[in-house]
């Protein structure tokens, strides 16, 4: 090579040895790659990581094919070359404004062929790139060993109450005090009830849900109480971890004992978005046909389009939730008989705040 033009390949030993980067390790990067396709990436991911695939959606169901149907060297040349192309364009793109002491983590999904082939080229450039140790499988193995190894050491305290206690609005009171509360319900970003699904917010994936609740659960002191809502194994589609739905109802209750009136006037307040969605709400109440009868669930309906949440709501806890709870809790909470109960008069927020106090000085 003439003297005048310079090597633009960095003199880099690429197969230097070096010690597996962990999930423990993970804070000691600049950022967090994750190679995967979109689609994988959506359904769960290392939380703070970006999504930088090294092949498309698309790209990846064709290698696929190609691999299965044609050949495995015709699907690695096709692949290399889709790969090339979108490792290029993140490099002109993505990464054009990284400075030369960056130093990123990249994963795919058991730390193999993708994820390796970003980190070589990004060690090219001159970055120290690493790879994660078991890609996003060993991060899952992570995420549920944390759970089952956490959980058992929580001091949990269990708010039970009737639909419209306010429990939410109590757990986040709570935290605002200085306590421990792990939210399932804004995890699951959903309610918990019939009517608990958020017009437009989808759920997360059960994978993620796990992962986020593990981030929250890593960042407690085990040593005080943690307040946590007394729920059913399913918040919505998705599934709380056996670990944690045993210990729930094994650990202390405080009972949240708000009068009708109070609990009316919350809900209505609470779920006064349903008002704009009016055939959402009416088909969730059709899941109530077999329970609560056509003549019942026809007058709910009615009601519902013509605006009178103050009377659906009134009966929906008079015939469906109220027995439903009064039915469940004694039989699902191992200490509900030596349960702790705080009456509520009302539940606007200064009085949540206030029942939070009271809550917080029974620990």
């Amino acid at each position: 090579m003439p003297s005048h033009v310079p090597d633009v390949v960095p003199n880099i030993d690429l197969m230097s040895h070096r010690q597996p980067v962990r999930i423990t390790d993970i804070d000691r990067f600049d950022a967090i790659i994750d190679a995967r396709t979109p689609a994988e990436f959506e359904l769960d991911r290392i939380p703070g990581a970006i999504n930088c695939p090294v092949l498309s959606n698309e790209e990846r169901i064709t290698i696929g094919t190609i691999y299965k149907q044609v050949s495995p060297f015709e699907a690695k040349r096709l692949g290399a070359a889709m790969v090339a192309a979108n490792l290029a364009r993140h490099l002109r793109e993505t990464f054009a404004d990284k400075p030369a002491h960056w130093k990123p983590l990249v994963y795919c999904w058991r730390g193999g062929l993708r994820s390796g082939s970003m980190v070589t080229w990004l060690r090219l450039v001159g970055w120290d790139a690493q790879q994660l140790a078991g890609g996003y499988k060993g991060f899952r193995h992570h995420v549920m060993e944390q759970i089952a190894t956490i959980v058992p050491q929580l001091k949990l305290r269990v708010l039970c109450g009737a639909t419209g206690s306010a429990k939410t609005r109590v757990l986040q009171a709570l935290k605002a005090h200085g306590a421990q509360m792990v939210d399932l319900e804004g995890l699951a970003q959903h309610k918990g009830s019939l009517l608990g699904a958020l017009p437009g917010i989808e759920q997360p994936s059960q994978k993620h849900f796990d992962t986020l609740l593990a981030y929250e659960l890593q960042a407690l002191d085990v040593s005080r109480p943690v307040y946590i809502e007394g729920e059913s194994p399913k918040i919505g589609r998705v599934a709380l971890p056996l670990e944690l739905v045993y210990h729930m109802r094994q650990s202390p209750v405080v009972e949240i004992d708000a009068t009708d009136e109070a609990r009316l006037a919350y809900l209505l307040r609470d779920y006064a978005y349903l008002g704009d969605h009016v055939e959402l709400l009416c088909d969730r109440l059709g899941y109530l046909k077999e329970i609560q009868g056509n003549e019942t669930i026809t007058r709910w309906q009615d009601w519902a389009r013509s605006g009178n949440l103050p009377a659906l709501f009134e009966e929906l806890m008079r015939l469906h939730y109220d027995p439903q709870y009064e039915r469940s809790q004694a039989n699902h909470f191992v200490q509900w008989a030596h349960k702790r109960s705080v009456p509520a008069h009302d539940l606007s927020d200064q009085a949540t705040r206030a029942l939070a106090h009271h809550i917080q000085q029974l620990a």
